[in-house]
């Protein structure tokens, strides 16, 4: 059983969201994909550090031909979004005439995703979607159609389930709320 508060670094977290109920939200995100892309045989392009873990039970999940690969892009210091994107490891695959689907941990300022989504745009694929595990909807400050939703939540910081404090917590199973 998870511990129901943890410290990380100098911040108390207290549980918020239980594992069973990240893979409930999984779940229903995989079968709205795999009707949606039925015979599209999608690219999912997971953003790391962060998504790895949404990426991993997505795809045990879905049912389609599809591929996945990893594109590392960051915006965050401590708990706030720095506002600029940085892409660290880029984007090896061919994507024009593609199918892309984004996978994102969170999706709160959206600074992050749009950047990218201009950056996939000028690459011409078929069509680009985004998946998000969390959406934080009254702080996104681009406009973004996240089309897969796990979980709408309010503007809470967070951790657990892939997500961080400065580099601490993405291994916990539960999702934790400052306190």
């Amino acid at each position: 059983m998870a511990p129901k508060r943890i410290t990380l670094h100098d911040k108390s977290f207290a549980i918020n969201i239980p594992e069973n109920k990240i893979l409930e939200a999984i779940q229903q995100v995989a079968t709205q994909i795999n009707a949606d892309y039925k015979d599209k045989k999608p690219l999912f392009l997971a953003i790391l550090n962060g998504a790895f873990m949404f990426a991993s039970d997505l795809m045990k999940e879905t049912t389609i031909d599809c591929e996945i690969s990893f594109l590392r892009v960051s915006s965050y210091q401590d708990m706030h979004s720095t506002g600029q994107v940085s892409e660290v490891i880029g984007l090896k695959e061919e994507i024009k005439d593609r199918h892309i689907i984004i996978l994102e941990d969170i999706v709160d300022t959206g600074h992050t995703v749009y950047a990218l989504l201009q950056n996939l745009t000028a690459r011409q694929p078929t069509s680009i979607e985004i998946a998000a595990l969390l959406l934080k909807p009254d702080c996104v400050q681009h406009p973004l159609q996240v089309k897969y939703i796990g979980m709408a939540i309010p503007n809470d910081f967070v951790v657990g389930y892939g997500l961080d404090y400065n580099g601490l917590g993405r291994n916990l199973r539960d999702i934790y709320k400052v306190v």
